[in-house]
C-alpha cells in the first residue's frame, strides 16, 4: 500500500471488473472498510504471540534502476530476472517475508512492484516502532483493539485483547502519528493509537459493482465517507479499491468512522501486571465504561 513515487502511471479503475476479481467470486465476497493505517501482523517470537510491522526488502539502487528501466520498455514486470543475494538492501536477521508472497527454490520472489513484503517484530522499547508498541503490553500478552461492539452494531469499542485471539491475524495501526491521522485521533502532546483487525467493519449497504454505483456510494452515502473498499472472496483473495482509483481525494473532512460512538473496555483489573503511567493501556483504563460520540472526542486527562 506504500505510495510509489517513481511510478510512471496512476492507477485508475477501469468501467469493467476485471479477470482476477471475477475468478475470485467478487459477487459473493464480503465488502469490508479500507482503513487507513500501516499494516501490521501477529504471529509468535521468542514464543509468545508478537506484533510485527510492516517491512518490505526493496531493491538496492542498481537494481531498482535496471528494474525501472525495463518496466518503461516492457509491459508485465514477471519477464524480469532477479538475483535475490545481490539486488536488494540487506534487513534485520529476524525479518520474515509475508506469507502470500510466492517462492521459487525456497527463495521469496518479488511483487510486481520489485518489493519483498516481508514483517520484522515489534520489540518493547523500539524507537523506530514506538507507536507500534504503545498499542501492545507484552508483560499482559494483550494488544488495544478498535472494532464493532458484538452487541451493538452502530457502535464502536476501544478494548484489550489478548495477543493469542489474534495470532496470524492482519492489522491496521491507526492513530495520531500514523498516515498524517485522517481520523483526528489524540493530539501531539497526548497521542492516541489502536489497531484495527483487517475486515473489522463490515459494510451493511454497499453499491452494486457498477463504476457509477461505486462512484456516487463514495460520494453522497454516509457509509461512503471511507479510504476505500476491500472485498474478502470466498478463495482467501482480497480485491481493493481506493478512493484515488476513482480520482477522487482523500482523506476527507468527515469520515464514517468518526460518525459513530464508541465505548471503552480496558478493565485493568483482569491482569497481573500494573500499567505504565504513561502508557494507553493505563489512559484507557480510566477510562474504561465511558462513551463518547466519537473516536475524535476522546481525550486524557493527564
Amino acid at each position: 500500500d506504500e505510495e510509489r513515487a517513481w511510478w510512471p502511471f496512476k492507477v485508475l479503475a477501469t468501467e469493467t471488473i476485471n479477470r482476477k476479481a471475477l475468478d475470485a467470486d467478487i459477487y459473493n465476497a464480503v465488502p469490508t472498510e479500507k482503513v487507513d493505517g500501516t499494516c501490521c501482523y501477529v504471529t509468535t517470537y521468542k514464543g509468545q504471540p508478537y506484533l510485527w510491522a510492516r517491512l518490505d526488502r526493496k531493491p538496492n539502487k542498481l537494481s531498482e534502476k535496471r528494474f525501472k528501466r525495463f518496466m518503461y520498455s516492457m509491459e508485465d514486470s514477471k519477464e524480469f530476472i532477479w538475483n535475490i543475494e545481490e539486488d536488494f538492501r540487506p534487513v534485520p536477521e529476524c525479518w520474515i517475508p509475508a506469507k502470500e508472497i510466492q517462492q521459487s527454490s525456497g527463495n521469496p520472489l518479488p511483487d510486481e512492484n520489485g518489493h519483498i513484503p516481508g514483517w520484522v517484530p515489534v520489540e518493547k522499547n523500539s524507537k523506530q516502532y514506538c507507536w507500534h508498541s504503545s498499542v501492545v503490553n507484552y508483560e499482559a500478552e494483550i494488544a488495544l483493539i478498535l472494532k464493532c461492539h458484538a452487541d451493538d452494531p452502530g457502535l464502536l469499542e476501544i478494548s484489550s485483547v489478548p495477543l493469542s485471539d489474534l495470532l496470524e491475524q492482519t492489522l491496521e495501526l491507526i492513530g495520531t502519528n500514523i498516515n498524517a491521522n485522517p481520523y483526528g485521533l489524540g493530539s501531539k502532546k497526548h497521542p492516541i493509537h489502536f489497531l484495527v483487525p483487517h475486515g473489522a467493519f463490515e459494510i451493511k449497504n454497499p453499491p452494486m459493482l457498477k463504476h457509477s454505483d461505486i462512484l456516487s456510494w463514495f460520494e453522497s452515502c454516509r457509509e461512503g465517507k471511507i479510504e476505500g473498499i476491500v472485498w474478502h472472496c470466498n478463495n482467501g483473495h482480497l480485491i481493493k479499491l481506493h478512493r484515488h482509483h476513482l480520482g477522487m481525494c482523500w482523506p476527507i473532512p468527515e469520515t464514517y468512522l468518526n460518525s459513530q460512538p464508541v465505548v471503552i473496555a480496558v478493565n485493568r483489573t483482569k491482569y497481573d501486571c500494573d500499567f505504565e503511567p504513561k502508557c494507553l493501556f493505563n489512559h484507557f483504563s480510566k477510562l474504561d465504561g465511558q462513551r463518547f460520540s466519537r473516536l475524535k472526542d476522546i481525550k486524557f486527562d493527564v
